[in-house]
Parts: C-alpha cells; structure tokens; sequence
C-alpha cells in the first residue's frame, strides 16, 4: 500500500461536516493544557480564552444597517494566538471550540479558502455567517489573493456577529511579509488585523523537552521489515510522493492520510524547490493533526529543508513542520522498537 495510489475526491455535502478538530484535539480543553510555569504568557492565554467563550453566551446587539445583521457584545469580535511552534496555539485554539457555544467550525487556513473556491464566495459566506464561532488554524497569507480574500470574509462574518479564532505564528500586521510585496495590500493587512485581539503565547517546544533532535533513520531493509510486520502501514519512496503531491488539492491531503496506522518514508532527501516544501509542510500538518507515526530511511527528518529555506519568508512553517515530523517520527520508532 502507498500513499502514491491514493487519489480522494472532493466532496462538497460533507465539507462543512468535517469543519472539526481533527483527532489529535478532539478532546482537548482548557484543563489539559499544561502552562509553563516559566511562561506566565501561557496561563494567560488560557485565562482570556476562558472569558472570551464565556463572552460568547452573551446575545448579541441588533445594528440598524441593511447589510449588517448583529454585532457581538463589547469588545473585538477575534482572538489571535501568536507564538512560536510547539507551544499549544492549536491546542488552546481547539479546547476554545470545545468550550463555545454553537453552531461553530473549526478548520486550518487552507480548508476555508478551499471552501471558498468549491462554493464559490456569496455561498461559502452564506454557510459561515449562520456560526457562532468561526477557528481559523495555521493562519498565513502567501499570496495576494489570499489576503483580499480573507480581508473580505472575515468582514462579512464580523458584520454577521460571528466570532473569529485564529492561530498563527506571524502577528496580524506582519502578514505576508517576505513572501509578496504586502506593502501594497496593507490597507486589507490591516482590516484583518482591526478584527482581532492578540494573545503572545512564549514558550518552548514542549514536543521536544529532553528529547533529541531526531532519531536515527532505518537502514532500507529494516524499513521494509517494519511495514511487514504493522498490518496496514503504508511504505512510500519519499520522492514519488513529493511528486505525487502536486496532483492533489492541500485540502484534500486530510483525506490523502486517513485510516493509516503508520507511514514508512523510504530515501528522504533534503526539499530544495518551494512549491514542493510548501505542500510538504501541508502533509506533514496533517499526519500531526491524525496522529500518525512516521517512520524513514535516508536523510533525518530534522534536515528536511534547505538551509536558505530555513532562513526564508517561510522559515517559521519549515520550523513548525520539523518539529512536528522529529515527535512522529519518534512515536514511530517507539511502535517499531
């Protein structure tokens, strides 16, 4: 089995279904959340998330305006987590939704502005704005589409009396930078960031305290003994499946992953092309969201990408991607001993 032969459709019915948390926080709340006691930054977080789902219970304010239906109660209408990875943004982003009266969705960055080009924009509005809570993960603009896109979205839910959730870890009025020439969309920048109050969560990796970098890769005949012996594992040549990725929609690769016990990545090299970095990126989000052990042989997960990349306008998803890779990468060499 591979990854390879795998080819999921879209599926517009259940779209807005699986706006949920995916597996890996689908339990999550605010009391198993474990603060760094050396991060005062983190239990606050969780104290402003608390009131802040507590604000929600509030009803809302009718607004004398032909195209603006409610407002929320006092104060900003969005939240957004800003902070380095593996300090629990997703997490505290995920115990929120639980916590928050519904209707309400939750999905990552990509799937909302998938939503939009499989519905097309007045009705992808139409079936957001009926929400109490909209949670928005892993918020980037990588292109200026995105950003005149989200500016106009994230209006009409606000006007519609919807509250939003976002984590990131770029703050709002530095979005876009380094990637596309964001002074020239500054003034929707800058309506995205008027939405939101912002929520610095400082901290540590807690994916990686006491643990080494990452683990050693299998040699190719112990990879092939490994998925022989895990019922159901699924073996991919590393370069095959970069490749493969190109021919799937990002949204879809929740779907791409699903029901697979443990992923095998034979011969991982070092990404050096962009647009192939940025879909591993995605990938790699997913197989953390599903909890899925990753095994390799080859290159170490932690030299994934280039070192220019690593100092690029998207080094802080490379950074995030690595850190989620080196835990599963660990959890799998746990499973296979």
């Amino acid at each position: 089995m591979s990854l390879t032969s795998r080819r999921p459709e879209l599926d517009v019915s259940r779209m807005l279904e699986d706006f949920v948390p995916p597996p890996h926080f689908g339990r999550v709340t605010f009391d198993s959340y474990l603060p760094d006691a050396a991060q005062p930054s983190q239990s606050a977080a969780v104290g402003a998330l608390r009131a802040f789902s507590l604000r929600m219970g509030q009803p809302t304010v009718a607004r004398r305006s032909l195209f603006r239906r409610a407002a929320p109660p006092e104060g900003r209408a969005g939240v957004y987590l800003d902070g380095g990875f593996g300090v629990g943004k997703t997490h505290l982003l995920a115990s929120l939704w639980h916590a928050a009266p519904g209707p309400k969705r939750f999905g990552t960055f990509v799937e909302y502005t998938n939503l939009v080009g499989a519905l097309g924009f007045r009705q992808a509005v139409e079936a957001l704005r009926t929400s109490r809570l909209v949670c928005i993960d892993e918020f980037e603009l990588d292109d200026p589409g995105d950003t005149v896109l989200m500016s106009t979205l994230l209006g009409e839910l606000v006007s519609s009396g919807v509250f939003l959730a976002a984590t990131s870890n770029t703050l709002p009025e530095k979005l876009g930078e380094g990637r596309f020439a964001a002074e020239d969309f500054l003034r929707e920048i800058q309506g995205l960031s008027a939405h939101f109050d912002v929520l610095r969560i400082d901290g540590d990796d807690f994916r990686h305290r006491g643990l080494p970098e990452a683990p050693i890769p299998l040699q190719p005949e112990a990879l092939q003994a490994a998925v022989a012996g895990h019922p159901g594992a699924v073996l991919d040549r590393f370069g095959t499946l970069v490749a493969h990725l190109a021919t799937v929609h990002p949204s879809r690769y929740g779907a791409l992953v699903e029901g697979v016990p443990l992923l095998a990545l034979a011969d991982v090299r070092t990404v050096t092309d962009q647009a192939q970095a940025l879909r591993v990126v995605v990938l790699v989000d997913r197989l953390y969201d599903r909890d899925i052990p990753v095994i390799t042989s080859g290159m170490p997960v932690d030299r994934l990408f280039s070192e220019e990349m690593l100092r690029g306008g998207y080094r802080k998803k490379y950074f995030r991607a690595i850190s989620r890779l080196v835990a599963l990468a660990h959890e799998g060499m746990s499973m296979v001993g």
